[in-house]
């Protein structure tokens, strides 16, 4: 490759790093601006002056509030994604770390924080919203949702427990569900307080499985 091959690719590459730059920007403002005032009450204008930057960058790079807001979703479900996903990897193979892996990753900081929640509820809130949300999050959440299922089927067999796994799945995630939905809202609630009430939870109903500590070093006897 030539030095003027080479430089018209490194400069390639600067635009693109610059593109990607400004949109994560964007994406990051526009997050602040749905905590801040809503999804309907959004506007590019907003998110721009979030961002720091001219009305004219955000439609050049996203055209529209609807093209931004669906990438703004797009990145959150992408980054949910991977983070319980590298949480489940972190855990190894035992169901019972692996429980306790995806518990704990719902109340990381990282993922977790005030702004990131009232975010994820204003998409859940807004009719509108929710057709694309089924799209964009509709077979990750149906992926996790069996996760949890597989999870309790598994315990359940090694600990001789008495529930039925699909009933179980469904609650532990309504209840993570809902200690998001209590944090966002404030009332005194932290992220320590959350998790310690779903480790409550769990030490109660996987009693052969876990302690407050984390999962029992043999905990696929039974009870």
């Amino acid at each position: 490759m030539s030095a003027s091959q080479q430089a018209a690719e490194l400069d390639k590459k600067g635009r693109k790093a610059s593109k990607e730059t400004r949109q994560q920007q964007l994406i990051e403002a526009t997050i602040d601006s749905l905590a801040k005032r809503g999804y309907a009450e959004t506007t590019l204008a907003d998110v721009a002056d979030g961002a720091g930057l001219s009305r004219g960058i955000v439609n050049f790079h996203f055209e529209s509030k609807e093209k931004l807001l669906v990438a703004t979703l797009q990145y959150m479900a992408e980054e949910y994604s991977q983070h319980w996903h590298q949480a489940l990897e972190r855990a190894g193979e035992s169901a019972a770390a692996r429980l306790w892996s995806l518990v704990a990753a719902d109340f990381d900081r990282k993922i977790c924080t005030k702004r990131k929640l009232a975010a994820w509820c204003a998409f859940w809130g807004e009719a509108k919203s929710r057709p694309t949300y089924q799209v964009l999050c509709g077979a990750n959440d149906k992926h996790y949702q069996e996760i949890f299922i597989g999870l309790c089927r598994e315990l359940k067999e090694e600990g001789r427990y008495g529930f039925d796994p699909d009933a179980m799945a469904l609650c532990l995630c309504a209840m993570l569900e809902g200690l998001w939905l209590r944090l966002m809202m404030g009332e005194g609630l932290t992220r320590e307080k959350a998790l310690a009430a779903s480790i409550d939870f769990i030490v109660s109903v996987f009693p052969a499985h876990f302690n407050h500590s984390g999962p029992r070093e043999n905990g696929s006897g039974g009870r």
